[in-house]
């Protein structure tokens, strides 16, 4: 398990949108889903995302874009456009029956535009760190794989077999995944250190060790084993990369897991403290109270329902 993975294990796409929205200009679609992260791939034509807080970002034809935050956001073949006559669309992916894209006259006769939409729905609270990790709106080039299987979606939707929703909202995955990549590889050494660090042959084991097993009693000795390396090496090096020693990064790893686990109203905190490597409730209690600032029974009383 690497730590990219393991933020995305409770996101997954659903009612994505494939080819459906063929737009002509001037148009203006409004994102209602709310959803954690919004995915935007331009098949053909263009136009500029309208975010909420003001600020417009151009995607142009074969480029996706993933919109951060559960703000609702706007599209537009242009800026201008919001303020003139428009095609009026409202596109959700989560409420497919609601979906609307009736034309508010004038009908558009400018460039046609093609847009390919997921949105995600996320469990728990795993994802919230590569939330935090992002900015709100990234823009990636596609590469012709990408492109190619977009093309194979297209031609399986209009077929109308079974299980062709399953099958597009998983690709959608696949399509986070990769963009995601695509991103933080671009980023280098902007990228966080849990991405950065899993590349690293030094702190990549240690790192994939606490993720596939946080609750092991790991030692620096025993996760400089999984690295095959000195303790002294190991504890300079995933502190160059990760920005904190083996065993801080392995409690804050297991204070997160905590954090989603005290969501599940049918696990006690003794349950919670066995799962995430504590052999007493008191003992984990103490920790989850330094780093978080409250017990883990304050914790759960005062998180939203």
């Amino acid at each position: 398990m690497d730590p990219l993975s393991e933020l995305l294990g409770g996101i997954r796409a659903e009612g994505a949108i494939l080819g459906d929205a063929l737009l002509k200009a001037p148009w203006v679609v409004r994102f209602d889903d709310r959803a954690p992260l919004t995915m935007v791939t331009v098949a053909r034509g263009g136009g500029v995302l309208l975010l909420a807080d003001g600020a417009s970002v151009p995607v142009r034809e074969g480029q996706t874009a993933i919109v951060r935050g559960h703000e609702p956001f706007r599209m537009a073949d242009d800026a201008a456009s919001v303020e003139r006559p428009h095609l009026d669309y409202w596109l959700t992916c989560f409420d497919p029956e609601a979906c609307a894209y009736e034309a508010a006259p004038p009908a558009g006769d400018g460039p046609a535009t093609d847009l390919f939409v997921g949105a995600y729905r996320a469990t728990g609270r795993r994802h919230e760190r590569l939330l935090r990790a992002l900015p709100p709106v990234i823009v990636v080039d596609d590469d012709a794989e990408t492109a190619g299987l977009l093309a194979v979606c297209a031609s399986d939707l209009a077929s109308r077999k079974p299980g062709t929703q399953a099958y597009i909202d998983r690709l959608f995955d696949w399509g986070l995944v990769c963009t995601l990549r695509t991103w933080f590889d671009e980023q280098a050494d902007g990228a966080p250190g849990w991405y950065r660090g899993f590349a690293d042959p030094v702190a990549g084991p240690a790192l994939e060790a606490i993720h596939t097993r946080p609750a092991a009693p790991w030692t620096v000795a025993a996760l400089a084993l999984q690295a095959g390396v000195s303790r002294a090496l190991l504890a300079k090096r995933f502190t160059e990369v990760m920005g904190a020693p083996p065993l801080t990064y392995l409690t804050e790893r297991r204070m997160e897991l905590a954090e989603e686990l005290l969501a599940d109203p049918d696990l006690t905190v003794a349950q919670i403290a066995r799962t995430v490597g504590y052999a007493d409730q008191f003992g984990f209690s103490n920790a989850f109270k330094r780093r978080k600032g409250k017990s883990p029974t304050a914790y759960r009383a005062a998180a939203p329902v």
